[in-house]
């Protein structure tokens, strides 16, 4: 199944991001409880990362296959620049498409750990845009991209960064999924510079994280350039040390910022789930999405 025609439905398409766990006890945990936990949410698809710094891709792909096969769920693996020449990103994808995976997601990545800025092997590619192209030129996959509705942290101008995110959808991503944010105007200004200005016509898919802990939500924002209002930093910090407290104004937080994108218009809400349930669970509740 190809993801791009989930989004000409009506209803909004609900979809979840897994990490692949570190371990093969971690890994059995995901498909005994988180899978048959998101399960009744009839999520759309769900997309598997390639773990930091572009690793794990065997583990990534034996995860999107039992999502497939063992829980009739859509699943869509990512592929990154990093560490990899073009021969290497070649067999993979061609490993990819003899599982009979359709969608990737084609990324740049992050810099692997002790790397303060991105640098491709030799032979490699330094940007998505460059993977992308690759990707259209040699396989049928339904490509989707990354975009960022704060830019990219290591852009000085968020509009050509969204300039290049409309160059993704030129070069044959067919649907763009964002980075997180906690401010909905940042997605309005975003996706009305794209549509508008740039004539993207493509599914633009925010990207929502419910947080777990008052410092994990900080580093994480951080690293990604994604802002936290005053008033939100503020009550991270009373919580602190309370990671369920937190947890609840995460979905809080995150219930009216999705209940805000769907009535703009989203077509859908794509939850970095960090391989939990609950949070997920609730705001979907909340929003009147899940029984």
């Amino acid at each position: 199944m190809r993801i791009p025609p989930l989004y000409t439905k009506q209803k909004p398409v609900i979809s979840f991001e897994f990490f692949p766990p570190k371990t093969d006890e971690a890994e059995e945990t995901l498909f005994r409880e988180t899978v048959p936990g998101l399960k009744p949410l009839k999520p759309g698809f769900i997309s598997v990362t390639c773990g930091a710094g572009g690793g794990t891709r065997d583990r990534t792909l034996r995860i999107v296959n039992r999502i497939r096969r063992d829980f009739a769920i859509e699943a869509m693996a990512h592929v990154t620049c990093v560490g990899s020449t073009r021969e290497d990103l070649g067999s993979y994808l061609e490993e990819v498409e003899r599982d009979g995976i359709e969608n990737v997601l084609a990324l740049r990545g992050d810099a692997p750990r002790g790397q303060t800025a991105f640098q491709a092997v030799e032979g490699g590619f330094s940007y998505a845009l460059d993977l992308i192209r690759f990707v259209k030129g040699r396989h049928h996959f339904s490509i989707g991209a990354a975009a960022y509705p704060e830019g990219h942290i290591e852009c000085p101008d968020k509009k050509l960064d969204w300039d290049r995110a409309a160059l993704k959808v030129e070069a044959g991503a067919e649907y763009l999924i964002t980075q997180l944010f906690y401010d909905p105007r940042d997605f309005f200004e975003f996706d009305d510079y794209l549509r508008n200005k740039r004539g993207v016509r493509v599914p633009i898919i925010p990207g929502v994280l419910p947080f777990l802990s008052s410092e994990q939500i900080k580093r994480m924002t951080k690293l990604c350039g994604a802002k936290l209002s005053d008033d939100l930093h503020g009550k991270l910090d009373a919580l602190a040390g309370n990671d369920e407290l937190v947890r609840r104004l995460g979905v809080e937080v995150c219930t009216d910022i999705c209940r805000q994108l769907l009535d703009y218009g989203a077509p859908g809400i794509h939850f970095y789930c960090l391989n939990r349930v609950a949070s997920c669970a609730e705001v979907l509740r909340n929003l009147g999405l899940a029984p």
